[in-house]
């Protein structure tokens, strides 16, 4: 399963998932250098899909860039 990270409430990332739902893990479970915004894959271990994220990130630059054009 995929899931971005949408925010941090407390000791709790809330994650959403490919279905637009969301759940919430605890902080301590996902690896410490994750961000807001990070895809993380999520099944027995939950790690940072670094590939999925640079690609996502490129596309939201992508998308506020021609905003501003």
């Amino acid at each position: 399963m995929i899931g971005i990270i949408d925010r941090f409430e407390g000791y709790f990332a809330i994650i959403e998932l490919e279905d637009r739902s969301t759940i919430s893990i605890e902080r301590n479970k996902i690896p410490e250098e994750a961000k807001e915004g990070y895809v993380l894959n999520i099944d027995k271990t939950i790690t940072i899909n670094l590939e999925e994220t640079k690609k996502r990130t490129k596309y939201i630059s992508n998308l506020t860039d021609d905003m501003w054009k």
